[in-house]
């Protein structure tokens, strides 16, 4: 009887949220090519193996569940910082050196959709544009369709002008086709990374985004504290019913101890951005 009387209750207790922490990361040119290589920049200079160590270390501080990367040089390179026993990583069909990809948590089901790859403007060029990468974080009604991106440089502010933001504003347009798939689809969604846009004021770039379905831009109001204070180019927006998991005043910035120029180029000039999700 106490057998029954403890299983009734069991199966009478509601099942209990789960927290997924998600995180945007630009590495900043992580590569395991050697100094040299006619696809990196001349300037560049190749990290020391304790700048990698301290990397790892901020990896493991930031404990997230999912991260959306950029400029990571594919699955070789985001295993310098981030343990592939632990970690699933997901990149795009490109061999660029500055690739966009998400990293997943092993404990957690994930699969690979076909890249955005329209997002690569100049695909096939030498010095092309990034893909898209579409994957889908856990399953039945918790899953969440994670989009990481890596947008056109050099349309910062809301009165830049000319080829850099009308390949910004392109690419807008193909990030608002996409948002417009997975609202019809019912689908909760995020898209993290680097849009190397600043949104506050923004007349052309977010609006687009928001004319395709409702999104709720986590670092809206807030200004971001890495490498002494300026505002987001990095951002984690949320759609469908994502936008109710988000647990309130989660978002975070985790910034380095390290100051100066000096390490600006041996770490990231980013800082992981993250939020948390609570999810039914």
């Amino acid at each position: 009887m106490l057998r029954l009387l403890l299983a009734f209750l069991l199966l009478a207790t509601p099942a209990r949220a789960a927290e997924l922490k998600i995180a945007t990361w630009n590495l900043a040119w992580l590569t395991t090519r050697p100094a040299g290589d006619r696809d990196l920049p001349r300037d560049l200079q190749a990290r020391e193996p304790g700048d990698i160590d301290r990397l790892r270390g901020y990896a493991a501080r930031l404990a997230a569940d999912v991260i959306a990367l950029q400029e990571v040089d594919g699955p070789e390179a985001a295993a310098l910082v981030l343990d592939p026993g632990d970690w699933r990583f997901f990149f795009p069909e490109e061999r660029d050196v500055q690739r966009a990809g998400i990293a997943v948590r092993r404990s957690i089901p994930a699969r690979q959709h076909p890249d955005l790859a329209a997002l690569d403007l100049h695909g096939g060029a030498r010095f092309s544009l990034r893909r898209g990468v579409d994957v889908t974080v856990g399953q039945g009604p918790s899953a969440l369709r994670l989009l990481s991106v890596h947008l056109n440089a050099g349309c910062r502010e809301p009165d830049d002008a000319g080829r850099e933001c009308e390949s910004l504003a392109r690419q807008a347009g193909i990030l608002a086709g996409w948002i417009e798939a997975r609202q019809r689809a019912g689908e909760a969604f995020a898209i993290a990374g680097d849009f190397n846009r600043r949104f506050d004021r923004d007349p052309a770039i977010l609006p687009a985004l928001e004319r395709a379905a409702p999104l709720t831009r986590t670092t809206a109001g807030r200004s971001n504290p890495c490498w002494g204070g300026r505002p987001f180019i990095d951002h984690i927006l949320l759609g469908g019913a994502a936008r109710e998991w988000m647990v309130p005043g989660s978002l975070r910035v985790l910034v380095y101890a390290e100051q100066g120029r000096e390490w600006r180029r041996r770490l990231s000039d980013h800082c992981p951005v993250s939020v948390t999700l609570d999810i039914p």
